[in-house]
């Protein structure tokens, strides 16, 4: 897979935003409903339940011929044998994670301002996420909401596909797109919905 080919629906995990429901249910009923991209992105778990976690969720993505990435974990993804990585802003440099996992796997970072998002793509990250775009409550520590204006800023100066974060929801995709972007990346619009099918096709339906 090539960054140009990427889904344009990027759904990060949380389990404890699930409303006390199953993430694995979750994220079978949305790969069922057509996400084809998940980060597994359980920041908080040591690393054997990291490890067992991502052998129960890889195989419900890949059996629909999805890409899973791991949160920030490079030796994970190369023993596990996920799609690729996606490293925080603070990570890992990603000239030093493409020189640890080759130019196959896919690496993905996360970017907080058009800077940051410059960098990333100076360095041969595949893709980017920016945000947040709207507010969340997820993404507040990372500080106010960027706005579209700066996800147009970005888009019209990188060529990288980027994904836009934070406060996603299908009534905003189509300011997320008039702004350039490639995609967007979600969290709660999909790990807390009512339907998880039903919102994950209007997500689809909004994208496409």
């Amino acid at each position: 897979m090539t960054s140009q080919t990427l889904p344009r629906l990027y759904l990060l995990t949380d389990r404890h935003h699930t409303l006390q429901r199953s993430l694995p249910s979750i994220v079978t009923q949305a790969v069922e409903a057509g996400v084809r991209m998940v980060q597994i992105r359980e920041k908080d778990l040591e690393t054997p339940d990291l490890i067992a976690l991502s052998r129960l969720l890889m195989p419900l993505v890949k059996q629909h011929q999805g890409t899973v990435l791991l949160n920030d974990r490079i030796d994970l993804v190369i023993a596990l044998g996920a799609d690729g990585v996606h490293l925080r802003s603070d990570s890992l440099p990603v000239s030093v994670a493409r020189r640890l996992l080759g130019p196959e796997r896919l690496i993905g970072i996360s970017t907080h301002s058009i800077q940051e998002a410059q960098i990333a793509e100076e360095e041969g990250a595949d893709f980017i996420v920016l945000g947040p775009i709207f507010d969340t409550p997820s993404k507040r520590p990372y500080g106010p909401p960027l706005g579209v204006q700066v996800l147009h800023e970005a888009c019209r100066t990188i060529r990288l596909p980027i994904f836009a974060i934070g406060g996603i929801s299908p009534t905003r995709i189509p300011r997320v797109l008039s702004s350039g972007a490639y995609g967007v990346a979600v969290i709660s619009s999909i790990l807390q919905a009512s339907s998880i099918p039903d919102t994950t096709r209007e997500l689809l339906a909004r994208l496409s």
